[in-house]
């Protein structure tokens, strides 16, 4: 019963995307699932119709063979949905295998106005969302009072469940100055979405139960990285669910039993999006010129992205909890015009920084990151263009280096390095 984890082992913005595109093209791949989060998410891939950014559609969308889930764990916006499918038809990406989960969330017009609320509550202490309504989302998920896909297509019960929305959250939209729900809106609203989604949504579990009693391979993938996990990363800068290994397997709807692979994806440099401490982040030029060659802007957002030199702290952290299997590094290529590069070995609490204190090799609380100082170990670079290479042993002997510091860090092996956005700049190690 061959599942694939493909988890983000850092702040997200990994490059799980290209990953999950490459391996989708296995034969015995089958199914492709997102598991949790929303269209705050943003997956490039490139291949030879050009470049997409996804945002709620997994990243196996384009292996015609494969079958697409938006999982049970997700929170869908169907309107972000609809337009992110009619611009891959228009585009030539058909989208007949694409199922969306009867039990995923669905997040409504009331929750951006909710998180775009709270962010301004939060004033300088907020974190920093992408105001789409991801977190209210969830938040009804688990008070028990949100909209799930399937309600769409039971008119009677929706009818109940916008009543219920609408005496819980009028009163707090009305204290602030915000519109009441309008449920005649609302329910015109659903109706349009169930008459365009309506052939989509369907029970998931027993189609993956299915694929797998066969002996197809489902590849799982995660959204944001372990830094962000709600239950492990960096609380309150967190998403609202959970990139894990764990919680992939329930945002699936897959059993932990099943899984053979945890790939963790990593950036060959540190990049972060939204607020919160990040101990390795560089404020300086050389942080500007990570950015500028990367072009780390967000996909979703087009924010520009926090950049640093690669924190071992964060890796070592989320490798001990995801417990890979191998590792693919993205963005090596990025590296290329650096002469001198650094890796955060340690985190120091207290002293200079340089010296005293008490040095961590963990990723500790948020109190202690937020005062937190990196410990440096300068590395060479390597100073050439390895988007040519195609084998281990083309790559210069410092990017070589390089990988093997991170491989030791990370206690699993090497599978994939990826030195350029397109599916076929990639080194396979072992696949």
């Amino acid at each position: 019963m061959p599942v694939t984890l493909i988890v983000g082992a850092q702040w997200g913005d990994e490059g799980k995307g290209k990953i999950v595109d490459y391996l989708a093209g296995g034969d015995d791949v089958s199914a492709v699932v997102r598991a949790q989060g929303g269209s705050n998410a943003g997956h490039t891939v490139r291949n030879e119709l050009g470049e997409f950014k996804l945002h709620v559609v997994p990243s196996g969308i384009f292996r015609a063979d494969v079958d697409c889930v938006i999982g049970p764990g997700t929170v869908v916006d169907p309107d972000a949905l609809l337009a992110e499918l009619g611009e891959l038809e228009r585009r030539g990406v058909a989208t007949a295998r694409l199922w969306l989960a009867d039990r995923a969330h669905l997040v409504m017009p009331w929750h951006r106005m909710i998180e775009e609320l709270e962010e301004e509550l939060l004033g300088d202490r907020r974190i920093g969302t992408t105001r789409r309504g991801i977190g209210p989302a969830y938040a009804d998920k688990h008070a028990r009072c949100g909209l799930r896909a399937g309600d769409l297509l039971e008119p009677a019960w929706l009818a109940e469940r916008l009543e219920l929305a609408a005496r819980l959250k009028d009163p707090l939209l009305a204290a602030h100055g915000r519109p009441r729900i309008d449920q005649g809106e609302a329910r015109a609203r659903c109706e349009a979405w169930a008459a365009a989604l309506r052939p989509k949504i369907r029970e998931t579990t027993s189609l993956l139960a299915d694929l797998l009693e066969a002996g197809e391979e489902v590849l799982v993938e995660g959204q944001l990285g372990m830094m962000r996990d709600v239950d492990h990363g960096i609380y309150p800068f967190v998403t609202s669910s959970a990139p894990c290994a764990a919680g992939l397997c329930q945002g699936a709807g897959v059993p932990p039993t099943s899984v053979a692979r945890v790939i963790g994806v990593v950036k060959a440099y540190s990049t972060a999006v939204g607020e919160g401490p990040m101990v390795a982040e560089l404020r300086d030029e050389v942080g500007q010129r990570l950015r500028d060659v990367g072009n780390e802007y967000g996909a979703s957002t087009g924010r520009p992205r926090r950049c640093g030199w690669l924190d071992l702290v964060a890796l070592r952290s989320s490798a001990r909890l995801d417990g890979f299997t191998g590792l693919a590094v993205t963005r090596l290529d990025i590296l290329d015009h650096f002469a001198e590069l650094r890796l955060c070995t340690a985190y120091r609490d207290g002293g200079d920084g340089g010296s005293g204190g008490v040095k961590l090799l963990e990723a500790p609380a948020t109190a202690v990151q937020e005062r937190a100082a990196p410990v440096w170990e300068t590395v060479a670079g390597w100073g050439r263009d390895t988007s040519g290479c195609r084998a281990l042993a083309d790559l210069p002997r410092e990017a070589r280096a390089y990988l093997d510091r991170i491989v030791e860090t990370m206690g699993a092996p090497l599978l994939l390095v990826s030195v350029g956005p397109a599916r076929d700049e990639t080194i396979v190690v072992e696949c």
